[in-house]
């Protein structure tokens, strides 16, 4: 049996959140603690200083981060700051995309592009090294299942590529 991990995840916050607590919710790896808008809001009233603290405070003892790739995630400040921050850290980095799945309202987004297009190693894009899937399934329910099914090997996997660098 895989042992469970510890994972961060990342998101955008606004559209996805619903869709993240989806993920996160399904118990395979343990993640950060959800934060709430009246926090986040508390937060980002500290500034950039104070956002990159809390960030760095929820990736300790984290051995992975989960990029949940939405239909607005690629190319965000802080995803990319998250993102840079895992790789400094010697972590696993992995993407699930989430737009097939149900929001509060019962809708699906539009599919997004790929966030470790936009950052590199050396000269050449993480997204060379670092794998993003994109769930099967013809609804929400079959995505959901196949990230249930298969987010411990993605980390398992993700952990073991970035160990070779």
């Amino acid at each position: 049996m895989v042992k469970k991990r510890r994972a961060f995840y990342s998101f955008h916050y606004k559209p996805d959140n619903w869709r993240a607590s989806q993920v996160r919710n399904i118990g395979v790896v343990e993640g950060n603690s959800p934060v709430t808008d009246n926090d986040w809001e508390q937060i980002v009233r500290g500034g950039d200083a104070a956002i990159k603290e809390w960030i760095d405070g929820q990736m300790k003892y984290r051995s992975c981060t989960v990029v949940l790739v939405g239909s607005e995630t690629a190319n965000r400040k802080w995803i990319n700051y998250e993102i840079k921050r895992s790789w400094e850290n010697g972590m696993g980095i992995v993407g699930i995309r989430i737009h097939g799945l149900l929001d509060a309202n019962g809708n699906t987004s539009r599919w997004g592009n790929n966030p470790f297009d936009y950052l590199k190693r050396g000269n050449q894009n993480l997204s060379a090294i670092v794998k993003c899937y994109d769930p099967k399934g013809a609804n929400s329910k079959d995505r959901y299942d196949w990230i249930a099914k298969n987010l411990s090997n993605a980390i398992e996997e993700a952990i073991k590529i970035r160990n070779q660098y």
